[in-house]
C-alpha cells in the first residue's frame, strides 16, 4: 500500500522527468528508488544495500524515445482489431474473432519478446 509519502516523491519524480526530459531519466528513477529502499530499510523489510546493489547490475532498457516501434505497434494493432473484428464476426462467428485476436497478441508478445531477449 501506497503511502502519501510514497506518492509525493513519485510525483516529485515524474514531473522532475517532465522538465529535465529523457537524459536525466535514470538518475531521476535511481534516486527515486533509493528513498523507496530506505523507506523499506527503516521498516525493516529489506537490507539496506540489497536493491541498490541488484539495479546497478540490470542491463539499461531502451525508452520510448529510442524505441518508438512497441507504442506505433500496439496502436496498430488495435485499429486493425476493429475491422478485423467486425469482418470475422460476420463471416465465421466468435471462433474467428478469438483466431484473429490471437494473431494480433501474438505479433505483439513476439516483439516484446525478441526485445526482451535482444538486451541480453
Amino acid at each position: 500500500m501506497a503511502t502519501d509519502e510514497i506518492r509525493k516523491d513519485l510525483r516529485a519524480a515524474v514531473a522532475a522527468r517532465q522538465e529535465l526530459g529523457p537524459d536525466y531519466e535514470p538518475e531521476i528513477i535511481d534516486a527515486f528508488l533509493e528513498k523507496l529502499d530506505a523507506q523499506a530499510a527503516a521498516r525493516g523489510l529489506v537490507p539496506v544495500a540489497q536493491p541498490h546493489q541488484q539495479m546497478q547490475h540490470m542491463p539499461q532498457t531502451a525508452s520510448r524515445e529510442t524505441d518508438p516501434g512497441g507504442l506505433a505497434l500496439a496502436i496498430v494493432s488495435v485499429g486493425a482489431g476493429i475491422p478485423i473484428t467486425a469482418i470475422a464476426a460476420a463471416q465465421e462467428g466468435v471462433i474467428a474473432i478469438i483466431i484473429c485476436w490471437g494473431g494480433l497478441v501474438g505479433i505483439n508478445l513476439a516483439r516484446s519478446i525478441g526485445r526482451f531477449v535482444g538486451r541480453q
